[in-house]
């Protein structure tokens, strides 16, 4: 099977991914992974709706799984088979920040322990390292704004990247930003202001 990440938001798919999925003749994906690619699926194609991810595992060698984002950034990736990256939130969040990334610590709070996540960007933080956090709609930002408290960070919230309504929004730990989307990510980082 072949596990294709299909960006986080329009246009960021890789050439690469294109292929795999104009070439598939069994795709399963969410609803928005489908949409997201719908123009890319030939006509002799099974499209199918995740209902079961476990049952996943068990799709002939054939089949393409459309993963949100890229697989292997809190998406599908560990299903196994051949893995086609896409366009990560943790990449577009980077570049609509124009900061680099290549000392950021990843941490997955998506549908995970909210708690734990917050305490280790904290202690990451506290080293004065960049943090990337993929959240879900219901990571606590006013909670990791308080365990935050007293340092000097600026926290970025990035929604609806690659999407119409991208926007980011930033704060401190003592006026921390509030989405207004269920799909964001979070970065914080050391304020150095010159």
């Amino acid at each position: 099977m072949k596990v294709v990440g299909v960006g986080c938001g329009d246009g960021m798919l890789t050439e690469e991914a294109i292929s795999a999925i104009s070439e598939a003749r069994l795709i399963y994906g969410s609803n928005r992974a489908i949409e997201r690619v719908r123009r890319y699926i030939n006509t002799g194609c099974t499209v199918n709706v995740i209902t079961d991810y476990k049952a996943l595992r068990g799709l002939p060698d054939h089949a393409v799984i459309l993963s949100t984002g890229d697989p292997l950034l809190a998406g599908l990736g560990t299903l196994g088979g051949e893995i086609i990256c896409g366009i990560s939130s943790l990449q577009a969040a980077f570049a609509a920040l124009g900061i680099p990334w290549s000392n950021v610590s990843v941490i997955d709070a998506h549908g995970k322990d909210h708690e734990g996540a917050i305490t280790d960007a904290a202690i990451d933080c506290r080293r004065s390292r960049p943090v990337f956090i993929i959240a879900d709609p219901k990571f606590p930002v006013r909670k990791l704004a308080d365990a935050l408290h007293g340092m000097d960070l600026l926290i970025h919230i990035c929604q609806n990247l690659g999407e119409p309504g991208e926007r980011i929004i930033t704060g401190t730990p003592d006026n921390p930003p509030v989405p207004d989307s269920t799909l964001f990510c979070c970065i914080v980082l050391p304020n150095r202001t010159e």
